[in-house]
Parts: C-alpha cells; structure tokens; sequence
C-alpha cells in the first residue's frame, strides 16, 4: 500500500519533468534550426521574443487583408503592425481623415488604429444604416477610441435600448419653446457681454486690433453652456473649464491612459467634472424640495422637476424610481450635454463668422431681416426666431457646408452584414461620415447657398436623408432646436450690432480638427456698427476697407 501511495505521488511530477525534458530538446532544435545555439540565454530569449512578435504582425497583416476582401474595400498598402495608423491620425486628424476619405469617396475603406480594424463609411444610407441599428445587436457608440474611456461607459451616448429610450424621453421638459425662449434669453445676454469686451481695446478709427476669434468663441460658449445648463449651481467656473479643456485634449491624444499622459489627464479630469456636476444636481433638487413653485433658471432645473415629479408618482405606486432619477445618472447626462454642445457649437460658431463675413451679401440679407422684425433692437425671443426665415437658412447651411461633428464612430457589437453584403468583423470600428453624406445629394454641395434652404427649393426637406449633421436612429441630437437657436441669436446678435472683416491667411482655407472642424484661423477685425438711418444696413463686411470711421457701441437689449 505504501509503495502504491508513493507512485501515485511521484507520478504528477514525473510527468512534469517528461515536459521540460520535450520543451527542453524542442527548443535545442529550434536554435539550432535558426542559427542562435551558441547564443547567450538573453540573446535566445530576445530572439523568440522578436520572433514572436514578428509572427504577431503577420497574422495581423493576414487578418487585415481578409477582413478588407482581400483587395474588395480599398484601404492602405501597409499599415504599421499592431499600432497601425493612430500616430498618424494624431499627428494630423484632419489630414488622415480626408486621405481616407479619398479611398473610397462613396463607400467603404479601411485602415488599422491602435488595434481596430477601421471600417469608414462614405455612403449616405450605409451611415444611416449604421447610425440607426444601435445596440448589442449590432453596433454600439463610441465616440473616438478613446471615447469609453475619457467620457465612462455610463455616458447617455453609450447607453441603448430602453433605457437610453426612457432617458431621452425624459428630456422633453428640457426643450419646450419655454424653456427653450429662456435659454435664448441667455444667449443674447452673454453674446452682447462677450462682443463688449472682444471691443474693448478699440483704435482711433473705432476698430478693434486684428485677433482670432476661435478662443473668445471657445470662452464664450463654454460660459454659455455652463450658464444654461447647470446656471448658478456652477461654484468653481474657472477650474470646471480647465478640466473641460482637458477633456477635450484627451480625444486629441495617444490611446496611453499612463500617469501625465493627455488621456490620464482627461480621464481624471472628468471625474472632478462629475463631483462638481452631481453637487449641482443635489443643489438643484434641494431647491425644488424646498420651494415646489420655484422658477427654473437653467436647463437642469426644467429635468429637476420633471424627475421629482416622476419620483412622486412612482412613491405613490409602490414602484422603483427611474434610475436616471439618482444624482450621478443626472450628472452623468449634464456631462453629456455639455460636451455635445460645447466643441459642436463652438466650432459652428467660428464657421459662422467666417463665413458670413465673406459673403456681404449674406450679411446684408441677415441684417435686413433683423431689421424687418427687430426695428428697435427688441430683445430676441423664441417667437421672433422662428420669424427668422433668413437667418436660418444661413444657420442651416452653414451646419450642412461645415457639420462640426464630422464622423461618429461606433464598435460592431458582434458580426453585421450591411446592406451592401459586407459582413463586418465583430470589434471593428465603424465609422460614419456625416461631412460626405452632406455633401452628397445636393445641388452643387461644395457652394455655400444659404438659398437652398428657402422655398422653393427647400433642399433641408428634399435630401433630408443626406442632411446627417444632428444624424439619425436612437442617438440623433436630442438637442438640435437648442443647438440652431444659440446659432441664429448670435448671428442675429452679431450682424446687428457689429462690423467685422476676415484677415485672410495663407493658411485661411485649411481645415483643422480639434475634434471637431475648425478654419486652420479665424482672424478678424471688428468694430461697433454703424447703421445707416435709411436701410438700417451698416456699412459693410468682408474687406477691411469697411473699418474706417469712428463708430458708436450699438446697445444689445437683454
């Protein structure tokens, strides 16, 4: 028995030395097979390791290639193995993006980044095929690579199915013309200080030295954003937009979350916006609990209510409250609105001002209708801008020439087949192009023709399909009446009340991603207008010659 007992113990471990004896003869072959027998054990061991590695790439470079057709989807001729293509993305978003695009300018390409396999799609109803099948059925959001993980998985722009449906469906209280009337209230007040001081260091002449207007665009959207969003419950505005920004910069770097990279700096600066965002929806509620028939000041009191009001109703029926209701849910979706408003509209903002001041017959049309229905400078309200026909043709096709948010990436859930046959591999990274779908369809798409959106023509309804700006399905921008009317107001705002020129550039017609587009610069000089009596017309825009004359502020009603 004893003797049995210590065989069956010895065994295992005769086992393992038989192993290491086959591992070990196995490897003896092997060096001798590549040549590296007489190396040092270092030496042997760095070579498997390159060896390895070396096979790694292949198999990437074979999975690429099989996963592209085969030569079926255009794509690059190498891609550099396992980072592939990000330190050029990074190094030139913009750059990559449209040499990408140039692939395949109706279709489908590919590319590698940092380990995904890149699906981009140029063709308007393959996007709104991909935009629209949303969840783990078949493709989910994500924004950038590095979108999970700067923004967290528990972003609203994650989120799918019945919860995201409920989520949205509980923002309706947020954009009734009441409240969207008091946000352009806002709008009008913060545009008119924002001008006072880009003017204040005026010259002899009346006219303020050249500048670029990109961060004072920058400063005053992120003043009004905070304001409309989360008004006074914001304490710390100073720190609240340094973290932002780093946010901001995080989907501009290298996917390394390591200490002192631009990632870690995002990710951690996003959870000091979330503290700072959750007290303001505790601040909130507080109020509310306390005083029922208080007014609401800013968007997040409008949900406030709405919420304690759905809280209230679930108490009485002895059922779960909503789970968006709890602070962190809300905060997490503030978070949302203020990233989806904030590099969008910023960036529209500057398109705007561009590109206005370049058309005087644009502007002129603009001024005329302000001066139709605001002889006296009334302050703007949600019924004069829906009388603003013009003024928002020229909005509308300013986000159709130059749509801010031009691509929305998004991960293949599991393997789709798109309706052109392409089966994409599950854990690809597909990626819409809503810049290509706009500037499809349309008549003559690269002319900026505010015109096309008027009748007859009506072009916003008749390619509708093609106007992706705000996109389509489940994630279509829950906030593009919000988003057209800030734009409208501080067009209405600006061309009533000052003259201003572009400083072009060599580089004036250069495209910058930062993520969203942007002019490569946006100089311009501005003074307070000078109305003519007659018209109410000013005296011109588009040519520095307009700047000439001593001028006197033209007062913004708020």
């Amino acid at each position: 028995m004893i003797e049995t007992a210590s065989l069956t113990r010895s065994t295992p471990v005769a086992a393992a030395e038989w192993v290491v004896s086959v591992a070990r003869h196995c490897l003896r072959r092997a060096d001798a097979a590549l040549g590296i027998a007489g190396w040092g054990t270092a030496s042997r061991a760095l070579a498997y390791v390159a060896l390895l590695v070396l096979g790694l790439a292949i198999a990437e470079q074979v999975r690429l290639r099989r996963w592209a057709g085969y030569g079926r989807i255009p794509g690059p001729r190498f891609v550099i193995p396992l980072i592939g293509s990000i330190v050029e993305m990074v190094l030139s978003p913009y750059g990559f993006w449209e040499r990408q695009r140039r692939l395949n300018p109706c279709g489908l390409s590919w590319n590698a980044l940092a380990g995904f396999f890149v699906l981009f799609v140029t063709d308007t109803d393959l996007s709104r095929y991909v935009l629209s099948e949303n969840g783990p059925h078949a493709f989910e959001m994500i924004l950038h690579p590095n979108g999970w993980r700067i923004l967290g998985r528990n972003n609203i722009a994650f989120k799918s199915g019945e919860e995201h449906k409920l989520l949205r469906q509980s923002f309706l209280r947020l954009f009734t013309p009441k409240a969207l009337g008091m946000y352009v209230s806002i709008h009008e007040r913060l545009i008119g200080e924002h001008l006072a001081a880009w003017l204040s260091g005026r010259g002899t002449d009346g006219t303020a030295a050249a500048f670029e207007v990109r961060p004072r665009i920058r400063d005053l959207n992120l003043r009004t954003s905070q304001t409309v969003f989360v008004g006074p419950y914001l304490r710390d505005r100073e720190r609240f937009c340094a973290d932002y920004l780093l946010i901001t910069q995080g989907f501009l770097s290298f996917p390394l979350a390591l200490p002192g990279t631009g990632l870690w700096r995002a990710i951690r600066a996003r959870e000091r916006v979330l503290r700072d965002l959750t007290a303001c929806v505790r601040a909130s509620k507080e109020r509310f609990r306390k005083d029922a028939e208080a007014e609401p000041q800013c968007l997040l009191d409008f949900w406030t209510v709405s919420v304690l009001e759905e809280v209230a109703a679930a108490k009485r029926e002895n059922r779960a409250p909503p789970k968006y209701s709890a602070d962190h849910e809300m905060a997490d979706a503030m978070l949302d609105f203020l990233f989806a408003s904030q590099d969008a509209s910023t960036a529209s903002l500057v398109w705007t001002t561009v590109l206005v001041a370049e058309r005087p017959d644009v502007l002129q049309r603009v001024r005329e209708e302000q001066q139709r229905l605001r002889p006296h400078d009334e302050p703007i309200t949600y019924e004069l801008l829906e009388q603003m026909v013009y003024t928002r043709a020229v909005v509308l096709e300013v986000l159709r020439f130059r749509p801010p948010p031009v691509m929305v990436p998004q991960v293949a859930s599991k393997r789709v087949q798109l309706p052109n046959g392409y089966e994409v591999p599950r854990g690809a990274l597909v990626v819409p192009s809503l810049w290509t779908a706009c500037m499809q369809g349309f008549p003559s798409p690269e002319r900026f023709d505010p015109e096309r959106m008027l009748p007859p023509r009506q072009e916003e309804q008749k390619y509708r399909k093609h106007f992706l700006t705000f996109g389509c399905g489940p994630h279509m921008c829950v906030g593009r009446n919000y988003a057209i009317n800030h734009l409208m107001c501080y067009l209405a705002v600006l061309a009533t009340t000052v003259d201003w020129t572009r400083v072009r550039t060599v580089h004036s017609d250069e495209i910058i991603y930062l993520p969203t587009i942007y002019p490569a610069d946006s100089v311009i000089r501005a003074r307070w207008r000078v109305a003519d009596a007659s018209t109410g017309a000013g005296t011109g825009a588009g040519t520095d010659t307009a700047c000439t004359s001593e001028a006197v502020p033209v007062v913004v009603a708020s």
